[in-house]
């Protein structure tokens, strides 16, 4: 669906709204919504209305919408940090409504949340954004909507963030649900990460994690290596990688011709691993399987052009492969992008390619603080049939890896049914692949050294951490297919 499309569907809704107000003998007066307001808002109803993706859609809703820069700034804060903690604020509004916020339209919670995300964790005075947030439920859905959204704002308005914090952490039922609402996770997802971190030893760590996810990401840009410098400010790790110093990353990225890229420095490092395992030979053939939407490719590309690699990528998803063959086009190298099922590659190119990448679609956990609605949509539900996938897609890499050749195990979730599960099953299932040191591969590539403790199974997989590395919460795992006579 395109962002036109998103943009649609919130106004009507409203006009829906209005009409039902008027059937009901309601007569919904037109008020005037600050702009920063209306972007936040009606990006927060496409994400909850149309699946819609937040850090899709909300730059396009800003530049329709002509905002100034400290618009954007606030609209971006309003609907990032309401949709990061929506779990939260609906045990609030719950509590200052008396009824589930099951009971409440889906228009006017939306936008009791927004008011909630104000009153609580902004600087945004208190008549303005009680103000303001009934002014935008009349809008929506008349005046009887908007006198309750008044009576349930000015009921939060009178406790502060900490005495609501202790009143709802009052009516949890474990430790575990506790943590989920102060800090607006799911208990399904605290669990997973607590075993994640447990894994290395650290689960001492949890919170600070959980307070990380929470935390609006620094914007890391990539420099193409052979096709770009980076500027400073430096990032620690990649080579490659460096912030936008607080300007508009569009700009940079527009007058690089896109050999400046937006990616996340942890992107950036799995990316630079797989090319950095070993040696690279010329006339190695790469593939990239699940390459959509195309900033691992179009590094890899950039390896292989400085290094007389081929790369071919492949992504089901025909929007998403149409990305990736924009995000390949500032690279000076034929990168064939297909629109195969990447479960059937190894059967077709049995043995065929040297070095790939497989970044499977995962969870997402890793990436909660660039998401901010992503923990809200999976359920723990979701967990084995991604993993089936992730097995899948593995297995059939692997068949198409030729002997001597190295792949990248990639997920963006440190859940461990996602990542180190997987790769058990492969090893299991593969007798000619054995596991090579991932964290020793991200040393070298890494220009300062880098926090990666070792499983206490003993396995060479590397994970990263936003609040130990500040960057994505990527697993990597590197798998040889052995040859004759094996490497290192």
């Amino acid at each position: 669906m395109t962002g036109a499309e998103h943009r649609g569907r919130p106004g009507r809704d409203r006009g829906q709204a209005m009409g039902q107000a008027r059937a009901q003998g309601g007569r919904p007066r037109p008020r005037e919504v600050q702009p920063a307001r209306r972007v936040a808002y009606d990006v927060i109803r496409a994400v909850g209305d149309s699946d819609a993706y937040a850090n899709l859609l909300l730059p396009g809703a800003i530049r329709e919408a002509g905002l100034s820069a400290a618009d954007a700034a606030l609209a971006t804060e309003l609907a990032y940090g309401t949709l990061r903690r929506a779990g939260t604020y609906d045990a609030v509004i719950a509590q200052a409504a008396g009824r589930p916020v099951a009971e409440i339209d889906p228009p006017v919670l939306d936008a009791l949340r927004l008011g909630v995300h104000q009153l609580l964790n902004t600087r945004v005075a208190t008549h303005a954004a009680v103000n303001e947030t009934v002014n935008l439920v009349a809008t929506e859905a008349g005046r009887g909507a908007s006198g309750f959204a008044n009576a349930v704002l000015r009921s939060v308005a009178g406790h502060s963030a900490e005495e609501w914090t202790a009143r709802i952490e009052s009516a949890a039922r474990s430790d575990d649900e506790r943590l989920g609402l102060r800090f607006a996770h799911p208990v399904w997802i605290i669990r997973a990460l607590r075993r994640a971190l447990a894994a290395e030893g650290r689960e001492d760590e949890l919170e600070a994690l959980l307070a990380a996810d929470n935390a609006a990401p620094e914007v890391t840009l990539v420099a193409l290596p052979g096709l770009a410098e980076p500027s400073e400010p430096r990032r620690p790790f990649a080579e490659t990688a460096f912030g936008s110093g607080g300007g508009d990353p569009g700009a940079v990225v527009a007058e690089s011709g896109g050999r400046i890229r937006v990616q996340d420095e942890g992107s950036q490092l799995v990316a630079l691993a797989l090319a950095g395992a070993r040696p690279i030979r010329p006339g190695e053939r790469w593939l990239d399987l699940c390459a959509g939407p195309g900033g691992k490719t179009a590094l890899l590309a950039a390896e292989a052009l400085r290094s007389g690699a081929t790369l071919d990528a492949n992504e089901v998803v025909p929007a998403r492969a149409g990305l990736v063959r924009r995000a390949v086009a500032a690279v000076p190298l034929a990168v064939d992008v297909t629109e195969e099922d990447g479960r059937t590659v190894g059967a077709e190119r049995p043995a065929h390619y040297d070095r790939i990448l497989v970044d499977a679609p995962c969870t997402g956990l890793g990436a909660l603080r660039r998401r901010p609605e992503a923990r809200w949509r999976k359920t723990a539900a979701d967990v084995p049939e991604l993993a089936m996938l992730q097995e899948q897609l593995l297995g059939s890499a692997l068949d198409a890896l030729a002997p001597d050749g190295v792949l990248a195990y990639v997920t963006c979730s440190p859940h461990l049914a996602e990542t180190a599960a997987v790769v058990q099953t492969a090893l299991r299932d593969h007798a000619d692949v054995v596991e090579l040191d991932a964290r020793a591969a991200l040393a070298r590539v890494s220009h300062s050294p880098i926090d990666l403790p070792e499983p206490s199974s003993g396995a060479g997989h590397a994970q990263l951490w936003p609040h130990r590395h500040g960057t994505d919460a990527m697993f990597l795992a590197l798998l040889h297919k052995r040859a004759e006579e094996p490497i290192g």
